[in-house]
């Protein structure tokens, strides 16, 4: 009978999908279960305000054996780990989703939650960061943590502590750290103005740390770099921090900072829609436009102007206006960038969409103006929305990727804590490897539920296995939920936007006449000129074959262009004389630069016409 109600519900939900575009979602539930996510990922003694009550105290030897209480903070996904790159992001993207519609979640009831679950990470870094250059960026090795299926609360395993300092630099985490420590103090600034400039201390300081000793941080600790690898580098990190200490000091040596590096460290050179705990440029550029659009440029706003257009382009690839470079979509409408927890993508892409969308719609904008034609502010936001509202469930499976939300949620999410009975109603002891004998293969729901955690979501198909094993859909990391709570804010409160600030709130909002984005489209040409020529041809089994090579120029005088990443699609046969990584193409070669003057060719061979080749980053010295 129970099979029986979910099918008529998932035909229902199905239906209206099809018929109706989709179903109206209750944005505000929605809001309240991603914010309580957290609670489930918290690690350290837990508050008496936790509302998650299946969860007890875990973590309270952690740093015991380095001579540093590391208790608190949280776990990253489903693991007992903490991870402190993907930690730091979570709770930029938690602040910034305050500041932007902080208003909006106290009209909700949630903006208290918020602040909570923000407190709960700073209070972390603020531990992790016990001298001006030293952070702890991860405890316990992720190999002999998954080596267990264990609670949180009864874990046996080593929980060593791996730090960064001078001698092991590592300037993306302590960047991203900085980043987070800064945001947060603006949210901190009216209801807790001790903290706040306690946070900004340890923001400059670790910015100060992160750029005078340069190194990615998993060169330092090694043992993150099979989990979280930092592929951009760290020159987006760098950016990124001194985009929000801008923004919480205005202080104009972090402006001239985003300005004087905008080529050196890629922050004009990258195009991407891509925005994530790794790669920061989108949300770099998104911040620099909203200080221009504000009128708070200066002298700098010619290289702002740049930071905006790359901005642009990430509303028109992500809206598929750009015409190279857009990102793949499901069958079902859904933003589609990688196999991996691709929902990650699609819920900080959602909240880039609905931020910059109100910046031009409170400066004024008309549009952006893409090669594919203009989005306007509300076409912008309603594409954010439709990608929200896929998520919650008006899609073709009718399933709900937010667990505990519709009619039809994941209830096999890959997560130790939900998966396992409660400490609470049953404190016998799982040892490491009996979780993974009795509870891991277990078939059917977590005996937990997991409310409000948003997995990694269907494939580029539309389709999703709810299979605890299949933790590439099922697994739920923080760092889907941050960005969530600020785009649900935003929709909970309909078409009004509230610009007002609840208490606690620092009010940022002050806008300049309107820029026209349209009169300076081209100004800055890219010193890249890309050329394809065909060099040979041949039949095949009725097929003609033909060879390109793929001559890319840097036609800048005195520069060298660096960590050149092209994009390439329409492409159906080998390439020689590229590496395909995460967020490309690059140039074959340990060092693999382009000098002022200077060409490097590839080649390919396809029975097509030429393929889409363009520029998705490089850095210019």
């Amino acid at each position: 009978m129970g099979l029986l109600v979910v099918l008529v519900l998932a035909a229902m939900a199905q239906v209206a999908y099809c018929a109706g575009g989709g179903t109206t979602q209750n944005y505000r539930e929605a809001l309240a279960k991603s914010i309580l996510f957290l609670e489930a990922q918290r690690s350290g003694v837990l508050p008496a305000s936790q509302r998650v009550g299946w969860r007890s105290n875990s973590g309270l030897q952690d740093g015991k054996a380095n001579g540093v209480d590391l208790t608190g903070g949280y776990y990253d996904a489903g693991d007992n780990v903490k991870f402190g790159l993907p930690m730091a992001f979570t709770v930029t993207m938690m602040s910034w989703s305050v500041l932007e519609y902080g208003g909006q979640m106290q009209a909700a009831g949630e903006l208290g939650n918020a602040l909570e679950a923000i407190k709960w990470g700073t209070d972390y870094f603020v531990k992790a960061h016990p001298e001006p250059s030293v952070l702890y960026g991860e405890v316990i090795h992720g190999d002999t943590d998954h080596f267990c299926w264990q609670r949180p609360e009864e874990m046996t395993t080593s929980r060593q502590a791996y730090r960064l300092d001078p001698q092991r630099p590592g300037s993306d985490l302590a960047g991203e750290t900085a980043a987070a420590m800064a945001a947060a103090s603006l949210v901190f600034r009216r209801s807790n103005p001790g903290y706040a400039n306690l946070l900004l201390q340890h923001s400059k300081q670790m910015f100060d740390f992160a750029d005078k000793f340069r190194g990615r941080y998993d060169a330092s600790i090694p043992v993150a770099r099979k989990y979280y690898q930092s592929v951009s580098g760290y020159s987006d990190e760098l950016l990124w921090a001194a985009a929000w200490l801008f923004q919480a000091t205005d202080d104009r040596r972090y402006l001239d900072y985003l300005a004087n590096n905008a080529d050196a460290m890629g922050g004009t050179g990258w195009s991407t829609a891509m925005f994530s705990w790794d790669i920061k440029y989108a949300g770099v550029q998104v911040l620099a436009a909203k200080i221009l659009l504000q009128g708070r440029a200066g002298a700098h706003a010619a290289v702002l102007q740049r930071y905006r257009q790359k901005a642009d382009f990430f509303v028109c690839a992500s809206l598929g206006k750009q015409g190279y470079g857009n990102v793949k979509r499901t069958p079902g409408g859904l933003l589609y960038h990688m196999q991996w927890n691709n929902l990650q993508y699609v819920t900080s892409g959602s909240f880039l969409l609905a931020a910059y969308s109100d910046s031009l719609a409170a400066a004024r904008q008309a549009a952006v103006w893409c090669p594919a034609g203009p989005a306007s502010p509300a076409q912008i936001m309603a594409f954010a929305k439709s990608q929200v509202d896929y998520i919650l469930g008006s899609n073709p499976r009718a399933t709900s990727y937010m667990v505990g939300y519709g009619f039809i949620y994941p209830l096999e999410a890959h997560h130790r804590g939900a998966s396992i009975v409660s400490f609470q109603s049953n404190p016998s002891f799982v040892a490491c490897k009996a979780g993974y004998a009795i509870w891991y293969p277990r078939k059917g729901s977590n005996p937990n539920l997991l409310d409000g955690a948003i997995v990694g979501g269907p494939d580029e198909n539309d389709n999703f296995v709810d299979d605890r094993n299949n933790y590439q859909q099922t697994e739920a990391p923080t760092y889907n939920n941050a960005p969530f709570m600020g785009v649900l804010a935003r929709l909970a409160a309909g078409g009004r936007l509230d610009r007002s600030i609840p208490d606690g709130l620092d009010n940022q909002t002050s806008v300049a006449p309107s820029l026209s984005a349209a009169g300076d489209q081209g100004v800055h040409a890219s010193p890249i000129v890309i050329e394809q020529n065909a060099t040979a041809s041949w039949t095949e089994k009725g097929r003609t074959y033909r060879r390109y090579a793929v001559t890319v120029t840097n036609r800048s005088l005195n520069k060298t262009v660096h960590e050149l990443f092209l994009g390439i699609d329409k492409l159906y046969g080998p390439v020689t004389g590229l590496d395909k990584k995460r967020y490309g193409h690059v140039l074959q070669g340990t060092a693999p630069s382009v000098p002022a003057g200077g060409s490097v060719t590839f080649e390919y061979a396809h029975a097509a016409p030429p393929a889409n080749v363009w520029v998705t980053g490089y850095k210019l010295v």
